[in-house]
């Protein structure tokens, strides 16, 4: 059916992103909402159908891939996972995979390599020339996600706490955080504490405070420029424990919003000791491609090129 159309979706920790494409690769609707992670979003299953929703009468839908996190982790979330897809899309193929597996078939367009990824939460997927897969990380917040943005957070969190009593040495940081907070910095506990037990979304919010850290770092405060050089050494582990899994020297690339940070990202590259490949698709992308790969598609430059420009910041293509 040239007229077939396909589904991808890009599920996260702060964001869940969906978007229709045609066989040429242009994405032609999408929607985004906020995260579906079940780990930690008690509503996720109703953030996740919010946005399924208008999709599912697609008169030409042909194909659904979706990539969630934590699929594939905790089998009690992964079987509703499935269950939500397969009850929302009855009659199309349908494929459930990890967000992290998705992102990484995006970024290698199905190719070997070695993919870092560090947004709310943080790990590292792998392929190899066998196409066989392999995983570190992904352990969530209260074990793991070391180096993610919720991570930096945190540490941030910590870290002005720390200067405040004079446990650590003063950091650009505090202020920062009370102007972005709209805290009195005459009763920071009262204003912290305050705010710390009425967050609605506690994952989310304190992930959102790595961008603050990179602002500050880029500022030359050394307090921050710390936080970010722990978080590069954290994800270089990650690379390390995964590096045997692929033939040596294979590629490595990234993805996930943390890596907005310049510094994040050539303080990793400065560990790894060889710049990252661009990634061929962002983690919609991989979505998409699983979704064309259920219709066995013929995929060529051209359809890979409409995928990126069409993807999300970019204009959807009219039908």
């Amino acid at each position: 059916m040239s007229d077939a159309l396909i589904l991808g979706i890009d599920g996260g920790g702060s964001k869940v992103l969906v978007a229709l494409a045609d066989k040429r690769g242009r994405i032609l609707r999408r929607s985004r909402g906020r995260g579906v992670n079940p780990m930690d979003n008690p509503n996720w299953l109703q953030e996740l159908e919010q946005h399924l929703l208008p999709f599912r009468d697609e008169g030409n839908l042909a194909a659904v891939a979706a990539a969630l996190p934590a699929y594939g982790e905790v089998e009690r979330l992964s079987a509703l996972q499935r269950d939500a897809i397969e009850r929302l899309f009855p009659n199309v193929h349908r494929r459930v995979l990890n967000d992290v597996d998705a992102a990484h078939l995006g970024a290698f367009a199905g190719e070997p390599g070695i993919l870092i990824l560090s947004g709310t939460g943080s790990m590292a997927w792998a392929r190899n020339s066998k196409g066989q897969s392999a995983r570190t990380g992904g352990w969530g917040d209260l074990i793991g996600d070391e180096g993610s943005s919720h991570w930096i957070g945190q540490k941030a969190l910590n870290l002005v706490s720390q200067s405040l009593d004079g446990r650590a040495q003063a950091t650009a940081l505090a202020k920062a955080l009370f102007d972005r907070l709209r805290i009195d910095s005459n009763n920071p506990m009262n204003g912290l504490g305050d705010w710390a037990s009425s967050l609605a979304n506690p994952r989310a919010d304190i992930a959102a405070i790595s961008v603050l850290v990179d602002q500050v770092a880029l500022g030359g405060d050394k307090g921050a420029i710390g936080l970010i050089e722990q978080a590069a050494d954290e994800l270089a582990k990650h690379h390390e424990a995964i590096a045997g899994h692929c033939d040596p020297g294979a590629d490595w690339t990234y993805a996930g919003g943390t890596f907005s940070s310049r510094l994040l990202l050539e303080a990793l590259e400065r560990r790894i000791g060889r710049p990252p490949a661009l990634p061929k698709l962002p983690p919609i992308g991989g979505a998409l491609l699983a979704a064309a790969q259920l219709l066995d598609w013929p995929l060529d430059d051209g359809w890979f090129g409409q995928i990126v420009a069409t993807a999300e910041g970019g204009d959807c293509a009219s039908q």
